[in-house]
């Protein structure tokens, strides 16, 4: 187990994948640190594996060598299951995509991440309405997806990461699919969410998003440079 004082710590991460007959290195060696409350953006060209870090970071990808730590928690030492109830503790996601369910209200998307929790219907709506409020989608919460513009999806992404109340956020490129106007409205939303606590790592290519964060870790060829 990490003795590290750090909330996540990446040490010695590698990652490749078969295609074909080749070999191909989505990271090759990236050594780095982020503390507890940290805004950190991870910035690179496409291809660079900024998203297959946040992914190995997320608990989804294992790497091919290395090890990440989450509050010394051995993420790839624990089970599946074990895996599993990590990310429902600990981590919000919100995806490029959006990645809503098309036949669900606002509010019922933003219920879905509760649905293992164990927590009571009446708590799931209460926390639901909550976040919704939140991200200022109070008059919404009825709306299906398609009935709403690209910074409001957004907004129901970060809701529905957020309802749990994860102490960390992984964002992936949130703002890609947005017009200026409205990516800085969203970056202002994760913004205040870092100031009320969570710890927060944005993905991005998009150096105005930059001003955002409190850090910038750079991705270049597989390769982490602080």
């Amino acid at each position: 187990m990490s003795q590290t004082q750090h909330l996540i710590e990446i040490q010695d991460l590698g990652k490749t994948y078969t295609s074909g007959k080749n070999l191909v290195t989505a990271i090759d060696r990236m050594d780095f640190c982020i503390d507890d409350g940290e805004f950190v953006t991870i910035m690179g060209q496409s291809g660079s594996g900024k998203s297959t870090l946040l992914s190995s970071r997320g608990a989804l990808n294992r790497p091919t060598r290395g090890k990440v730590f989450v509050d010394s928690l051995d993420l790839y030492a624990l089970t599946h299951e074990q895996r599993a109830d990590f990310r429902s503790e600990y981590l919000g996601f919100i995806f490029q995509s959006f990645q809503l369910i098309p036949y669900l209200t606002v509010l019922e998307n933003i219920k879905l991440p509760m649905a293992v929790t164990g927590r009571t219907k009446r708590e799931q709506h209460h926390m639901a309405v909550e976040v919704i409020e939140r991200v200022g989608l109070k008059t919404k919460s009825d709306r299906l997806p398609d009935q709403l513009s690209g910074g409001e999806q957004e907004r129901v992404a970060i809701a529905r990461a957020i309802v749990n109340k994860p102490p960390i956020i992984l964002a992936d490129e949130p703002t890609g699919n947005l017009d200026s106007e409205t990516a800085k409205e969203i970056m202002g939303l994760l913004k205040s969410l870092n100031r009320d606590g969570h710890t927060i790592i944005m993905v991005t290519h998009n150096t105005e998003m930059e001003k955002f964060a409190s850090r910038t870790i750079r991705v270049r060829d597989g390769n982490s440079h602080a």
